[in-house]
């Protein structure tokens, strides 16, 4: 590539891409629940149907951006650990290799559109790109890696995400828990 910095802006694009996906999915969803619960009516007296999906859209889109901003961030941190942990490349080219795994993400991002009606299939299509994007990166920086190392960087990144899905599933149901034991029988 003849300038590194050409893809730079992917990375946003595709955080902007799964957020409106998933946003949009969340709307929808979001729609139904308040409808069931009987508050769309009282929110028609204020706001049009328009307005609704536009408020609800962009609420959900932004936590949605938010979350993938910080697995965003927490995803550079564990690569960049692990290269200095694993890495024989000084030098950051390996870091400099793996800037196209954000155009895997961008991809990603534009094919999570045609699934908006399913979240097992946004889901599906998030981690499949994650995926594909890990295989991509180890793929890239394998040249600066040795055995050991190659091994080591695998299993780093499966610990450091494992950690942080046990971490976060446990938070949330011990949070779910309390809740629930705190309302009257």
């Amino acid at each position: 590539m003849k300038n590194t910095y050409l893809i730079g802006h992917f990375p946003l694009i595709s955080i902007i891409l799964f957020s409106l996906s998933f946003g949009l999915y969340g709307e929808m969803e979001a729609l139904i629940l308040i409808q069931k619960i009987g508050i769309y009516k009282g929110m028609l007296e204020f706001l049009s149907k328009a307005e609704i999906k536009l408020a609800l859209l962009l609420v959900i889109f932004l936590l949605f951006f938010m979350l993938f901003s910080a697995l965003k961030l927490i995803s550079d941190t564990a690569i960049e650990v692990s290269l200095l942990f694993f890495s024989k490349d000084s030098d950051g080219n390996g870091l400099t290799r793996i800037r196209m795994a954000a155009v895997i993400f961008a991809a990603g991002g534009a094919v999570s559109l045609v699934s908006v009606q399913s979240i097992t299939g946004l889901a599906a299509i998030f981690l499949g790109t994650a995926f594909i994007a890990f295989i991509y990166f180890v793929f890239a920086v394998s040249p600066s890696l040795s055995m050991p190392g190659m091994i080591g960087l695998i299993f780093f990144h499966i610990l450091i995400w494992t950690a942080f899905i046990l971490l976060v599933a446990y938070s949330s149901l011990k949070l779910y828990n309390s809740i629930m034991n705190s309302l009257p029988i």
